[in-house]
């Protein structure tokens, strides 16, 4: 079979079967697709049965002269997914990527923001026109509800119900779930809908909630370079990205007591293991509450008549 063949065969039971979203579908293709025009520039390969091992080992050593470690482990893994599927497929006898192990890189804790820095940019973000209703409401957003930038991008006007103080949105895997919405994102929103939503719609109508100035929907790299505007505007001195406003919702919660299990649901996690991470990030409360609980220390705040 042609590697564009093959490729396009995946990407059908990428859709149909696995239900992966049009954000993953395209992750996938594109790392294939390096891979396999690599192979055909340089070695003229036309047919995927003719790919082997030493293909492979070539072009991680090209990689890796070129991209970066987390890149690199991208490429591999999308190309063990595409294997494994063309063994299942029978469209190839051998999976040459079962000998290529994947490194065991170091864990990093997401960044989060304090809460007064959560704050220092929202207000720094002051609503006077159109522009500024709509990337005010979008980082309230993304703050208030936890969501992934892509999800908020899909929002239609129909996602949001400010009455009842909900957003409904559909996740990995095509999942819909709804998250509460707190009231002051409810009230921007309704502003920016009723007041300045209209001024962005250039051409005709769209159910679409948030628009470029061009009238366009808006999309997760028009939302990164907002973003990296309005951070500098604020006088924050951190590299801020849209996942890192989710991680700051779920740190905020659960310094504040919430379930990891109501955090799970919000987030979309489909395993809780995956939202366990934010134990890790917040400590904040784990020692204010160590320093005022604690047996010893209590001890220790007597003596310095702190209590």
């Amino acid at each position: 079979m042609k590697c564009k063949d093959a490729m396009l065969e995946y990407r059908e039971y990428m859709i149909v079967e696995k239900n992966y979203s049009q954000h993953t579908v395209h992750a996938y293709q594109r790392d294939i697709k390096h891979f396999l025009d690599y192979v055909f520039k340089i070695y003229e390969i036309q047919y995927i049965e003719d790919v082997n091992k030493d293909h492979v080992y070539s072009y991680l050593k090209t990689m890796r002269q070129k991209l970066s470690d987390a890149t690199i482990d991208r490429h591999m893994i999308s190309l063990r997914q595409f294997y494994q599927f063309l063994i299942k497929e029978k469209i190839v006898s051998q999976n040459i990527m079962s000998s290529f192990e994947m490194p065991k890189r170091k864990k990093y804790l997401p960044q989060v923001l304090s809460e007064e820095e959560m704050f220092q940019l929202l207000n720094s973000i002051v609503v006077k026109d159109a522009i500024s209703s709509r990337n005010r409401c979008m980082v309230e957003v993304l703050y208030g509800c936890g969501l992934r930038v892509s999800e908020m991008c899909s929002l239609t006007l129909q996602s949001v119900n400010i009455q009842k103080g909900f957003v409904r949105c559909v996740g990995k895997g095509n999942k819909e779930r709804i998250i509460p919405m707190n009231k002051s994102c409810g009230l921007l929103l309704k502003e920016y809908i009723e007041k300045y939503r209209d001024e962005l719609c250039k051409k005709g109508t769209t159910p679409y909630l948030f628009l470029t100035q061009n009238g366009k929907v808006m999309t997760r790299d028009d939302f990164y370079h907002i973003l990296e505007h309005l951070v500098k505007n604020s006088g924050l001195m951190k590299h801020i990205s849209p996942h890192t406003l989710r991680h700051t919702f779920a740190t905020h919660l659960l310094e504040h007591d919430a379930d990891l299990r109501s955090i799970q649901e919000m987030l979309g996690h489909s395993d809780i293991s995956t939202t366990t991470i934010y134990t890790h990030v917040s400590q904040n409360k784990a020692i204010e509450d160590y320093r005022q609980l604690h047996p010893r220390m209590q001890e220790r705040n007597k003596k310095n008549g702190k209590i």
